[in-house]
């Protein structure tokens, strides 16, 4: 028995079919382990690690001021810190170098459990866990199969690297939750732009546009969401604009299709005007008006760094157009520009610097705290060798490994397969990682890779779906020990290596044993 090819309305409402409720139910139990995994013990280590130097007392100061004040003399308040002594912030600006969004995150944590090493990460437990449930939306509506949806949830839940990245008060796991949940939005915006055309075709009786354009959807609320998000993640971290410009390109491209599918024919094209001017006013006017109101703080306040120079400067062409505030903003803009392409930045060294080229691999990871040789009978090291403890910043292995062999196997699905699907992905990820080969001129560092795994582990769950097969499909079985082995050899090997992201008491050989490459140590 054949079965009738799909008409052109069924293939423009091709989408997600499953039930709401067990769809959520699904993604959220997922999002409460990873929640669950990541807070356990997240005030230790009990001290300020790593740049959680600049952002927790950073964070500190924009609820006492509105904007980052000066903290006494560098490392040397760290002890009066954790000591309850806050004494040490005052109000003279400081110098920043990235936007206030992520600050103002962690900021909400001490605002709740103080200025503690608990209160100053619980924000990043939150997010780490909401990246989570992102990428499973994400991967769930471009398979349109809950069970890949979950792979993806699961895998990313037990990477090292987003693990240790949602316990440390850094910025990059806010930018990577709000870009894949910005991802996640257009493509949700792909499928309701379709389904709406579907349906506007049908009110008219039509099963094709024959050559004609069709109505056009001024309402795409999805897009309005994804301006939301994209904004608040370039607020957070200026190289968020890539992802921002290669899918602004592909929502449009994606309008292009659907008209062609719908039998727009060339007039399909015109969507890159109709469509991109609409496009461009949801995603990137919506995005700048966001990171504009993302300094509200320092612009209603005057004691910011540079907030005077528009005083200062009442004759400069900036104060005229713009008025003194935003002129001021302007000016300090062109100043953190500066800072990370100028020279000093390109003089720095770093002993965890690693080239990007290397980061898919994960060649050179970090360590962001790290106790060495605790002599037997110190700190409950019983020997009889001496002991260490760390924090390193590295993803687990398999995931990371298998995750890039099926991005380059996803780039030839899309392109030569002609699978729409595998292109998000793999476009989001190269978006998030290729820039950075532009700045290998100066300290770069793996962690930055936060925002690149959840995009390479949603391509590899795509894959793992192919693998798996329809339902009640021959060699289903096959298929499914095929899941089961990866997913599960990705779960035991960060069970090997927690001790190792968790700063728990290791013998100096059990540390050795989980540093499997020379680059590692």
């Amino acid at each position: 028995m054949t079965t009738a090819a799909p008409s052109t309305l069924d293939r423009l409402r091709d989408g997600v079919r499953d039930h709401w409720l067990v769809s959520w139910a699904v993604t959220l139990t997922i999002g409460l382990l990873a929640l669950v995994v990541r807070v356990v013990r997240l005030d230790q280590p009990h001290g300020i690690v790593f740049d959680e130097t600049y952002y927790a007392k950073d964070a500190w100061s924009l609820l006492q001021y509105g904007y980052e004040g000066t903290w006494g003399d560098g490392k040397e308040v760290h002890p009066q810190i954790l000591g309850g002594d806050l004494s040490g912030l005052t109000e003279a600006g400081s110098f920043i170098v990235h936007p206030p969004v992520g600050k103002w995150l962690i900021a909400l944590g001490e605002l709740a459990f103080g200025m503690n090493p608990f209160g100053w990460r619980i924000a990043a437990v939150v997010f780490g866990s909401l990246l989570v449930v992102a990428t499973i939306r994400l991967a769930h509506r471009l398979s349109r199969s809950l069970l890949v949806g979950a792979i993806a949830g699961l895998l990313l839940t037990v990477d090292g690297l987003a693990f240790t990245m949602s316990r440390i008060a850094l910025l990059d796991i806010f930018q990577a939750t709000f870009l894949v949940a910005g991802v996640a939005a257009l493509v949700a915006d792909r499928d309701h732009h379709r389904h709406r055309l579907a349906d506007a075709m049908e009110a008219r009786g039509l099963t094709t546009l024959g050559g004609r354009f069709g109505p056009l959807a001024w309402w795409r609320p999805w897009r309005w969401t994804a301006g939301v998000l994209f904004g608040l993640a370039t607020a957070t971290k200026w190289n968020s604009l890539f992802v921002i410009a290669v899918f602004g390109i592909l929502t449009v491209l994606w309008d292009v299709g659907a008209r062609r599918l719908a039998g727009a024919g060339f007039r399909a094209w015109t969507a890159l005007l109709r469509e991109g001017v609409l496009a461009f006013f949801s995603i990137v006017g919506t995005a700048f008006v966001v990171y504009v109101a993302s300094w509200t703080g320092w612009l209603t306040t005057r004691g910011g760094w540079g907030r005077d120079w528009g005083t200062k400067n009442p004759d400069h062409p900036w104060v005229g157009a713009f008025g003194e505030a935003f002129a001021s903003l302007l000016k300090y803009h062109q100043e953190i520009y500066a800072f990370h392409t100028g020279d000093y930045i390109r003089e720095q060294t770093h002993p965890y610097d690693a080239h990007p080229a290397g980061w898919l691999l994960m060649l050179r990871p970090i360590s962001f705290d790290a106790t060495n040789a605790i002599e037997v009978g110190s700190d409950g090291c019983v020997g009889p060798d001496t002991c260490v403890r760390v924090v390193v910043g590295m993803g687990t292995p398999m995931l990371w490994w298998l995750a890039a062999a099926a991005l380059v196997i996803g780039l030839i699905w899309w392109l030569a397969g002609r699978d729409w699907r595998f292109g998000v992905p793999v476009l989001a990820a190269l978006a998030t990682y290729l820039p950075w080969f532009a700045s290998a001129h100066r300290p770069v560092f793996f962690f930055y890779g936060i925002t690149i795994i959840p995009f390479t582990t949603v391509a590899l769950a795509l894959g793992l779906g192919l693998v798996l097969g329809p339902a009640r499909a021959p060699g289903r079985r096959l298929g499914a020990i095929i899941v089961g082995l990866a997913v599960g050899l990705v779960v035991a090997n960060f069970a090997f290596l927690y001790p190792v992201l968790t700063n728990e008491l290791l013998p100096h050989p059990d540390w050795m044993a989980r540093m499997w490459l020379r680059s590692w140590i």
